[in-house]
């Protein structure tokens, strides 16, 4: 059966097919749709398999350990800075190892389309020292996920697997199983001595899995996603790995005449880059993110002439394209139209009628009352807030951020200190802010700006709808300073009064203006006229 689908969505099918009993994931550009897409599959809705959204990335993390202790087949979906979120659980399944198969998804975004930094998870699997999977190919997307899980399971190891946005977000047709793997049955194989990692079992483990690294080496050299293509012409060597490897085949339609090492799958199979030394005059390593490969060939081989992004062959950040690989290996571009000059660059803003609108211009309006008031920032959409005409937020870190730098501020002497979250911000990793800053009365505002969804990805839903003034109380904030709002036009002196009241109280105060995201309202109304 062939399908038409995205490389999230191969990801995803691919999982299904090879017998998932379970999703974790929250929502992030580039990996959203994977997790979209079992929530919409039938097979999954008939086979039950477990597909919703947690908290943070941590908890999914955590949530996906407990699945395969068990001896379930699980996956945990996220974008690259998702995994410093749950680095603590990630680092630590090496040590514990797997029951049943556990695959974790990392979508890179390189030139930070939608994220803070170009950061490569791949240094996350050498550094937790795991097998880590890199597919080239929507087709391999596929394929890779029941190769991944029958590994974690060989290995007793978790498996990373790496995708970027250009991967993730483009679409070819691909060959898939017209029946899928049933799911594991449920067993009880899981030794309590190598998931309590008291450090005497900790010791015992780590020596296990540092030996096991020579085998895992020997496998990437094995594997099927990990091949060496001979070439006639010697003067260049190339290593591509991941999509960059089409970017080379794409510029040689009829065959690289150089030798060629595609890498898909890692630990670095260092018996083929000494073999392409060995061959090649110099070895250009193109790759996908940081130099990853690049600066472990350059341990296998010193005196070897290695070009690639360190050297500036290829650009040192960003994404990679066909064309600028074409300059690294000194052949013309090839031409295409570009953008047409008609359209003009039209950056992004809050949509019309956005809750976020009438918050920021409520804040912006009463801060004109006070000298050098900071306004601390989160990620969301509000996160535009810092764009024209607003220009309402002096920071955005990561998430959670905003929280704990206002406390920070006010620490320091700064008032008013102000921050603003949104609501799935709030829960997945603003709440511990919150209670550092109610154990030391801090001297800050908080505004969680509650869309009741989790906006920039998409609408997907957020954890804490409906629960925040609960949430706010328990973690200590005094009931009269827990306000609840509407942000709407005309409630702009109601809001504006409360924003400037809760200013002056000095202590921690929590407002709340809740009005559902235009675009969740709009589709829910379309979804209704429909019915």
């Amino acid at each position: 059966m062939k399908k038409l689908l995205l490389g999230d969505e191969a990801i995803a099918q691919g999982a299904i097919d090879a017998g998932l009993s379970g999703v974790y994931a929250y929502p992030g550009t580039p990996s959203t749709e994977i997790t979209e897409y079992i929530q919409g599959s039938p097979i999954a809705r008939e086979r039950d398999i477990h597909s919703r959204w947690c908290t943070n990335e941590k908890t999914a993390m955590e949530a996906a350990l407990g699945m395969s202790f068990m001896g379930k087949r699980a996956m945990v979906c996220m974008k690259h800075v998702g995994l410093n979120v749950c680095a603590d659980p990630f680092v630590n399944s090496g040590m514990t190892g797997v029951n049943g198969g556990l695959v974790v998804v990392v979508a890179d975004d390189p030139s930070m389309h939608s994220s803070q930094d170009e950061q490569d998870s791949r240094f996350y699997g050498k550094f937790a020292l795991i097998p880590t999977f890199e597919p080239s190919s929507q087709q391999e997307a596929y394929e890779m996920m029941a190769a991944a899980f029958d590994y974690s399971e060989q290995q007793c190891l978790p498996v990373l697997m790496r995708v970027t946005t250009r991967m993730a977000h483009s679409r070819a047709v691909v060959e898939v199983k017209d029946v899928p793997r049933q799911e594991n049955e449920l067993n009880y194989n899981a030794v309590a001595a190598n998931w309590v990692l008291l450090p005497a079992n900790a010791r015992r483990r780590n020596d296990k899995v540092v030996a096991q690294q020579e085998q895992l080496e020997e496998d990437a050299a094995n594997s099927a996603y990990n091949v060496y293509f001979e070439g006639h012409d010697k003067t260049l060597g190339i290593i591509a790995s991941g999509i960059a490897y089409n970017y080379v085949r794409e510029n040689f339609p009829d065959g690289c005449p150089f030798p060629l090492l595609k890498v898909s799958q890692y630990p670095l199979p260092r018996r083929f880059v000494r073999r392409l030394m060995e061959e090649c005059e110099r070895v250009l390593v193109v790759e996908e993110g940081q130099p990853f490969i690049e600066e472990q060939v350059r341990g296998v081989y010193e005196s070897a002439t290695i070009l690639g992004r360190l050297t500036g062959e290829l650009p040192r950040t960003g994404e990679l394209t066909p064309d600028c690989v074409s300059d690294s290996l000194g052949m013309p571009k090839s031409t295409h139209s570009g953008i047409p000059s008609i359209v003009v660059p039209r950056p992004p803003a809050l949509c019309q009628g956005c809750g976020h609108r009438d918050v920021y211009t409520a804040l912006n309006q009463v801060l004109e009352e006070y000298d050098n008031a900071r306004v601390f920032g989160d990620i969301g959409c509000y996160t535009l807030g810092f764009l024209p005409p607003y220009r309402a937020i002096h920071s955005c870190v990561d998430m959670g951020a905003s929280i704990t730098m206002a406390k920070g501020a006010a620490d320091a002497g700064q008032w008013p200190s102000v921050a603003v979250i949104g609501d799935s911000t709030f829960t997945h990793s603003g709440m511990t802010g919150l209670l550092d800053a109610v154990n030391e009365n801090a001297d800050i505002t908080v505004i969680i700006s509650d869309n009741l969804t989790t906006a920039m990805t998409g609408g997907q839903d957020s954890a804490g709808t409906n629960k925040f003034e609960a949430i706010c109380l328990g973690l200590g904030v005094a009931p009269e300073h827990v306000r609840v709002v509407v942000p709407l036009p005309k409630n702009m002196p109601e809001i504006t009064n409360i924003i400037r009241e809760e200013i002056n109280y000095h202590g921690v105060s929590v407002i709340i203006p809740r009005r559902e995201c235009i675009q969740t309202f709009k589709r829910k109304a379309k979804e209704n006229r429909k019915s």
